[in-house]
């Protein structure tokens, strides 16, 4: 491996870190975050959550999209469709933050047996997307440095885990949506 590869593993590594930390950080402290009890003039972005379901449920359709690609070989099909599921979930992630920042949470309102399904499903959802993130970047950072053995053995486990948060984002909307205000 040549010493140039080496380096730039070494500043991926450093930005895989510090991102895998400071978005579930940021995430988290801006959800406590609301505007309006902060005296600020901002009408609640209600129009957001089906708009945030909708881009994670075509991240899911584009992730199983670029492993067909890969398995048919068409490496570039397989790129593209990866980088446009990386801004999809960038897209998600800051829809999400300002829905939160500007509306209340809406609480569950059902009860029985899909309680506990919608819980379980919420919070595997929020574990994984929080733990995904490394294995997006670090994926990814393989595939740009062409580690493509490496980038292959990670992406078994990260896709998996990624198609799993995209998909149960659009559960979650379809099981809270009739109790939104």
């Amino acid at each position: 491996m040549s010493e140039a590869i080496v380096k730039s593993e070494q500043k991926f590594k450093m930005w895989i870190t510090i991102l895998s930390i400071a978005i579930p950080v940021a995430v988290a402290v801006l959800f406590k975050v609301n505007l309006r009890e902060m005296g600020l003039d901002v009408a609640p972005l209600t129009f957001l959550p089906p708009i945030y379901a909708g881009i994670n449920g075509l991240t899911a359709v584009l992730l199983i999209a670029a492993v067909f690609s890969i398995k048919k070989g068409n490496r570039k099909r397989h790129e593209s469709l990866m980088k446009l599921s990386l801004v999809c979930s960038s897209l998600f992630l800051v829809m999400y933050v300002a829905y939160h920042m500007t509306a209340d949470s809406t609480p569950y309102g059902g009860g029985g047996f899909m309680k506990y399904l919608y819980y379980f499903i919420l919070v595997s959802h929020i574990i994984l997307s929080v733990s995904i993130i490394p294995f997006v970047l670090v994926t990814y950072t393989r595939a740009l440095l062409g580690k493509f053995p490496e980038h292959k053995k990670i992406a078994k486990i990260a896709f998996p885990l990624w198609l799993y948060v995209a998909v149960t984002g659009v559960v979650v909307y379809l099981m809270i949506s009739p109790y939104y205000g």
